[in-house]
């Protein structure tokens, strides 16, 4: 039986009742995972929401297990071990395909992305294909970020305009609605990226299989426990995958499952 999964604040109409899927990668994020699902819960009441996790030391799996056992659609997926946030992501992805949902919403496990915006989401995911929560339009912005970090950030951003076409403002950030449909699309066994520039390469994918993109303003806060996992390291990665993916761009390799299957 379809569910609704829209939250009860929502109330545009829709043709169909839209199922909804909201992903969550998790690396040690046990604190933060506790208060986030009941959270998550009390804005999209009837969403499935799927935490995917790359084996945590510190018991992430098992404290979502246990919610899970109160609650039917919190779901885990726990991999074999620290594999990177793109193919987590991309995880999420083929999950919602396989299982027929309408939109996908992914975000951060460490409440920098604060579940309040999800109905701000799926209100812009009505006239689009891909919603982004955006810091970088009127009304958004990042709390206590250093120099260093806007630096990284804006330069990130930038290159992912100049180089891969991209005209949304926030190309960096994870928290985003997602069309499934529009993802299913995409041929992800081209994908090259499995950092943090996977947030890149997926509106490029998506803008070259025609998604639609609209930005709505979000806050972005510093995680509440545990470290943060973003460094020069990453944002050096970053850069470089931007300029392999130019170069694919360059070369008009194919995104579409149509056009894999065609050139086959």
């Amino acid at each position: 039986m379809t569910r609704q999964v829209l939250p009860e604040c929502y109330s545009a109409p829709t043709q169909h009742m839209q199922r909804l899927l909201i992903t969550v990668c998790t690396y040690n994020e046990l604190e933060n995972i506790r208060q986030l699902i009941p959270d998550l819960r009390a804005v999209a009441p009837t969403a499935d929401i799927l935490v995917i996790d790359d084996n945590s030391p510190d018991g992430t799996s098992d404290a979502v297990k246990d919610l899970g056992m109160t609650d039917s659609h919190v779901l885990i997926l726990t991999r074999s071990g620290k594999l990177g946030l793109g193919t987590a992501m991309l995880a999420g992805f083929q999950y919602a395909i396989t299982h027929d949902y309408d939109l996908l919403i992914n975000l951060d496990a460490d409440f920098s992305h604060d579940p309040r915006y999800i109905p701000d989401l799926l209100a812009c995911i009505q006239n689009c294909d891909v919603a982004i929560g955006s810091r970088y339009v009127e009304g958004g912005g990042a709390v206590q970020w250093n120099w260093r970090r806007r630096l990284i950030s804006r330069c990130i951003n930038l290159y992912a305009r100049g180089l891969l076409g991209l005209k949304t403002l926030d190309n960096s950030g994870s928290y985003r609605c997602y069309r499934v449909t529009k993802l299913a699309e995409i041929d992800w066994d081209r994908v090259i990226s499995t950092g943090y520039v996977f947030l890149e390469e997926v509106l490029y994918r998506c803008r070259v299989v025609g998604c639609t993109f609209d930005e709505i303003p979000i806050m972005f806060e510093d995680r509440r426990h545990g470290v943060t996992k973003i460094n020069w390291q990453e944002a050096i990665g970053a850069l470089t995958g931007i300029l392999r993916l130019a170069g694919h761009r360059i070369r008009r390799v194919p995104v579409r499952r149509s056009e894999k299957t065609a050139a086959s």
